[in-house]
């Protein structure tokens, strides 16, 4: 079965050691099996004290960072280089052997026309230098496209599926999130397939940000494809309410949420648990049923 997790952007838009502390305390206390932690850009993180206080509520942890505008890596790919192999070396630090996210450029970066071939050979030699970097210490690193308002470099799952295959090292992966497949992709079901054992992490996300199911996502078809390819990583929740008032410009929250953060949690957790229950149960049974 996947792992259930949940994001540090449940509970606040950045990582601070006071507010990491009470984002692992409730992660536990809602039933997640798992905290992903944006890393700050400012790498002020403490990754034992974390690792410990992970280790005492029986909760795993993983890793995701997002590029700064200066790490644009089209544009500064020394510098992202650079930031990205100090987010590996933390994730290291705690023990982990994953690292996700906008690891391509910098979200809400343009230059106002498509991803050239020359930016798009920077990104893949910046790409191909961390994975090695992280292949050392026994890290994956999973791509996340994002939609076409954020960035222009890797808005679809073929684009980084493409390459991974080009790059060709073993650790480099994909990282889906439901938000942005909904704006970007032509369904739930082809893109998950096509990825197959190359999808390692999994944002799950109504098309609103709110509580799962109440959206556009087609959640049955999103399900059916990953038992298909028997995904057993993480899912990790990641929507929003506007009761945390931190949150409301960093995720363009501009009308009143009807559900608090933890009534989001627990009850998006339900329906998750739900989709893996059905599909799941559904695709063992028709698996046997082939093989009688």
């Amino acid at each position: 079965m996947p792992i259930f997790g949940t994001s540090i952007l449940s509970f606040m838009p950045f990582w601070t050691a006071e507010g990491g502390a009470f984002a692992i305390k409730k992660t536990a206390e809602y039933g997640f099996d798992m905290l992903e932690i944006n890393l700050p850009h400012s790498f002020d993180f403490d990754a034992k004290k974390v690792k410990k206080q992970l280790d005492e509520k029986g909760i795993m942890g993983r890793c995701g960072y997002n590029l700064p505008k200066d790490c644009h890596i089209p544009l500064y790919p020394e510098k992202a280089t650079i930031a990205i192999k100090k987010a590996l070396d933390i994730v290291a630090e705690m023990d982990g052997d994953f690292l996700g996210g906008v690891l391509h450029s910098a979200i809400g970066t343009f230059t106002g026309n498509p991803c050239s071939k020359k930016e798009k050979q920077i990104v893949e030699e910046v790409l191909q230098e961390v994975t090695l970097y992280a292949l050392q210490q026994n890290i994956t690193i999973a791509i996340e496209p994002i939609n076409r308002y954020e960035s222009y470099v890797y808005t679809s799952t073929s684009e980084v599926l493409d390459t991974i295959e080009k790059i060709g090292n073993p650790n480099l992966g994909l990282h889906l999130d439901t938000f942005h497949m909904n704006i970007e992709e032509n369904d739930f079901y082809n893109p998950v397939i096509r990825a197959g054992r190359n999808l390692k992490h999994i944002h799950i996300t109504e098309s609103d940000r709110g509580m799962t199911g109440e959206g556009n996502v087609h959640w049955d078809d999103f399900f059916k494809a990953l038992a298909e390819i028997d995904y057993q990583g993480p899912l990790v929740l990641e929507n929003f309410s506007s009761q945390i008032s931190e949150l409301v410009g960093p995720t363009s929250l501009w009308r009143p949420s009807k559900y608090t953060s933890e009534a989001l949690a627990k009850g998006s957790l339900k329906f998750m648990k739900e989709m893996v229950n059905k599909h799941y149960t559904n695709n063992l049974h028709n698996t046997l049923s082939h093989t009688k």
